[in-house]
């Protein structure tokens, strides 16, 4: 039987991520990058008084959310990282709902993280350099409270 290649086009691929969409409040975003999608449990070490073993039990603690990186290039008069980020304000801001998603071939969700009650906490602007031939890039922290996961 000749192969004709039609059992790798059945082969389940890894997902590729360098297609992904970035909605804020609502309204999509164009970046580069995004980095932290990061979740933890703090451990909390508790030994009893009376414990026959001289060591110390773990249980799970508080949940952290790392903050999350956003990096797009810059273009002129584009200042909505730093109108964003001008915005906030002691404990005024507005946070909003982040949606990440990462998606398929038919730029259909695949993988969804929703960061919940989102800031903007630090902006970077551009590396300057006589010499390099880079795009121009931005950068903006999110700090958040909290981080669902979903596979569509």
């Amino acid at each position: 039987m000749a192969d004709d290649g039609s059992a790798q086009s059945t082969t389940v691929w890894p997902l590729v991520k360098f297609s992904f969409q970035v909605k804020i409040a609502g309204t999509e975003l164009v970046f580069q990058e995004v980095t932290g999608l990061s979740a933890e449990s703090q451990v909390i070490e508790y030994r009893a008084g009376n414990s026959k073993v001289y060591s110390t039990i773990k249980m799970p603690g508080l949940q952290k959310f790392g903050n999350i990186t956003l990096k797009k290039g810059m273009f002129t008069k584009d200042t909505a990282l730093y109108t964003a980020f001008m915005a906030t304000k002691m404990n005024t801001i507005k946070r909003a709902s982040v949606v990440i998603s990462l998606l398929d071939e038919n730029n259909a969700p695949v993988m969804t993280w929703t960061l919940l009650n989102a800031f903007p906490c630090k902006i970077t602007g551009t590396d300057m350099k006589s010499d390099g031939n880079e795009v121009a890039v931005e950068s903006m922290e999110l700090a958040h409270e909290g981080l669902t996961f979903a596979a569509n």
